[in-house]
């Protein structure tokens, strides 16, 4: 389980770890965007950092329509699992953002009146590195 903190306006931010091409991992935080139904979304110069590696082109309905992004094969570790999933790249892209895809593999507690947030594994898995696609 790891926990999360709400920001000033009820966002949902959580830290998680990208691991770059090298196997260096560092935390970044993360905002939980649920209308985003993929895994995550980063800015595309970000992702050229890490040296993930290029998948191809796929299209995503955005609040501005239709939109073809990037899309890379990354490595994050969330609550102590590593997930190797598709990253979408875009140059708008402003935050790191968690799709709602991760609520297939994590049960999300909100309570914002209590400053509770979390997300808890729903079966911890029994391997150290999975793909999540």
């Amino acid at each position: 389980m790891i926990e999360g903190r709400f920001g000033e306006n009820g966002q949902i931010y959580f830290e998680i770890d990208l691991i770059g091409g090298d196997n260096f991992g560092f935390p970044v935080e993360t905002m939980l965007d649920t209308g985003f139904t993929e895994f995550l979304a980063m800015n595309k110069q970000d992702i050229e950092s890490l040296d993930w590696t290029f998948l191809g082109q796929d299209k995503l309905r955005t609040a501005q329509g239709e939109t073809e992004f990037d899309v890379y094969s990354g490595r994050v570790i969330i609550d102590s699992q590593e997930w190797e999933v598709p990253v979408f790249a875009g140059d708008e892209i402003q935050e790191i953002l968690l799709g709602s895809r991760w609520l297939k593999l994590f049960i999300l507690v909100a309570n914002y009146g209590e400053n509770i947030v979390k997300l808890r594994s729903l079966n911890p898995p029994t391997c150290d590195k999975h793909p999540a696609y």
